[in-house]
């Protein structure tokens, strides 16, 4: 009688276990497709999503600020909007901590892409003028 108890407890633990990891394939084959769907339409969006979380147009969603056009974005507007955001999903005064974290990785973003900007331009710049080494004729 133990034996066939043990033994239904056994296959039934392994349906579900099978089961489990059956559709965590599935999950994780789905999500590789999408990605490849995604760096078809834009080679650099699929290394920006997985990188960073966050597309620059969700993280201008979720602090409802402008994207930033050229590179230029009125970051003056981003701090106060991530400021009050990330005060209101304060944890320890009733806010949620997943909120707040959304928050501060949709400030990340969109400084980062304003500094990548920067840099570009002043990599143009520099190219434009030309390499101009500080030469000293006294020494």
């Amino acid at each position: 009688m133990a034996h066939r108890i043990i033994t239904q407890v056994v296959l039934i633990g392994s349906r579900v276990l099978g089961r489990a990891f059956a559709e965590a394939y599935r999950q994780a084959s789905a999500s590789q497709r999408y990605a490849a769907q995604g760096s078809k339409k834009s080679p650099s969006a699929a290394a920006n999503f997985a990188s960073h979380g966050l597309t620059l147009d969700e993280a201008c969603k979720i602090l409802n600020v402008k994207p930033p056009q050229g590179g230029k974005a009125n970051m003056e507007d981003v701090m106060s909007r991530f400021k009050t955001l990330f005060d209101k999903n304060e944890p320890k005064s009733g806010g949620s901590f997943y909120l707040q974290s959304k928050v501060l990785r949709a400030r990340e973003r969109i400084e980062k892409e304003v500094n990548e900007a920067a840099e570009a331009v002043e990599r143009e710049a520099e190219l434009k003028e030309g390499w101009k080494p500080k030469l000293y004729k006294d020494r």
